[in-house]
């Protein structure tokens, strides 16, 4: 073989080399990109799943409770509010202290039994429902009242004055037994002794002169008086004939006719009136039944298991009620309710009619 022979012999086999090493390089670059493209495909599988799984979660959101509404007051609480929510109370009369502002352990007694009587949950703390049915019961307190300042009003009588309109102040203030001599015209020391003494009883202003305020707790506490009451007279019973307006199931026998037209109560035997009185009833929450019952029984120093307060000479006609003096309704008047009895402020009265009612006797509750 010739020396130019074998040159191209080496040249061809270089060139083949090259050849070869070039495809086998080739195809290593292929086989890693087919990996590579292997393994992303897996790893874009795997991230569209775990995308899928995430908004899986997101469509199902868990519900989560409503918080319980705070209440609008309550223990350890301070400010006007408390205030304004203790002189509320104290005309309702279940706060009796002086107003301070803070919502203290008596407080909190007093909003507990105000719950209670009223069917809602005693939690001893003032939420909405609570806050509007003692607003809906009550007036806007005034500043002297949320801050104990008694002010005496402008005087309408007082000392040294001589009206009929002092006659008729001191024949109410006998009704209420704060006055005890004939009525006359005259404003004395004894009429500024009862109105003083009146003021207090009432947390008013003790000067001894009628301000507006005084007079419009007596007109409340009181009735027109008579013409007998401002004469100094006693009252004379009239007979009541048959066919007059009693109602007809009090005309025969013996019966407690009660009117709650007129606030009166008949003592009637066989139609004819031997006692009236002024009688008050339940309020719209706590009515007095209305109809024909029988006296079922009596009992002279009864006490209310249900509220705890004293039924002196009490005759019950209906489940537990009863007719019975109310040591309330001689105090404060019309402007308070019962529990559904029918309360009689005149002591001497009761004690009559107590002794004459027997078990038996008909009880007549009705509207004229």
């Amino acid at each position: 073989m010739g020396r130019g022979t074998r040159i191209g012999s080496a040249i061809t086999a270089s060139l083949l080399a090259v050849i070869v090493a070039v495809s086998a390089a080739y195809g290593v670059l292929q086989l890693a990109d087919v990996t590579a493209t292997t393994s992303g495909a897996q790893n874009q599988a795997q991230d569209d799943a775990r995308s899928d799984d995430s908004q899986e979660v997101v469509s199902s959101p868990t519900l989560k409770a409503k918080p319980e509404p705070k209440p609008l007051f309550d223990r350890g609480d301070r400010g006007v509010g408390v205030r304004e929510l203790q002189s509320r109370l104290k005309q309702l009369e279940w706060y009796a202290p002086d107003i301070t502002g803070t919502y203290d352990r008596v407080t909190a007694q007093a909003v507990l039994g105000f719950q209670g009587k009223r069917g809602f949950e005693k939690t001893g703390t003032v939420e909405r429902r609570t806050w509007k049915r003692v607003v809906a019961m009550s007036r806007k307190p005034t500043d002297d009242e949320m801050h104990n300042r008694l002010t005496p009003g402008p005087r309408i009588m007082g000392p040294g004055d001589s009206s009929a309109e002092v006659r008729e102040l001191q024949a109410r203030l006998k009704q209420i037994a704060w006055f005890t001599p004939d009525v006359t015209d005259y404003y004395g020391e004894t009429t500024t002794a009862a109105v003083s003494g009146f003021q207090v009883k009432r947390e008013i202003p003790s000067t001894g002169e009628v301000d507006p305020r005084t007079l419009d707790r007596l007109l409340e506490m009181t009735t027109e008086p008579t013409e007998d009451e401002l004469l100094n007279r006693e009252p004379t019973p009239v007979p009541v004939a048959s066919g007059s307006a009693l109602d007809p199931r009090c005309l025969t026998g013996r019966a407690l006719c009660i009117d709650k037209s007129s606030n009166s109560l008949q003592w009637v035997i066989d139609g004819s009136v031997q006692t009236t009185v002024e009688v008050r009833f339940g309020s719209d929450e706590l009515p007095t039944d209305e109809g024909e019952f029988y006296v079922s029984y009596k009992s002279i120093d009864h006490v209310s298991s249900l509220y705890d307060t004293p039924m002196p000479y009490a005759m019950f006609f209906s489940g537990g009620q009863a007719v019975h003096y109310s040591p309330d309704f001689a105090a404060t008047g019309y402007s308070g309710a019962s529990h559904g009895c029918v309360n009689v402020r005149d002591y001497a009265a009761i004690q009559s009619l107590f002794d004459q009612v027997g078990v038996g006797d008909k009880v007549v509750v009705h509207w004229s």
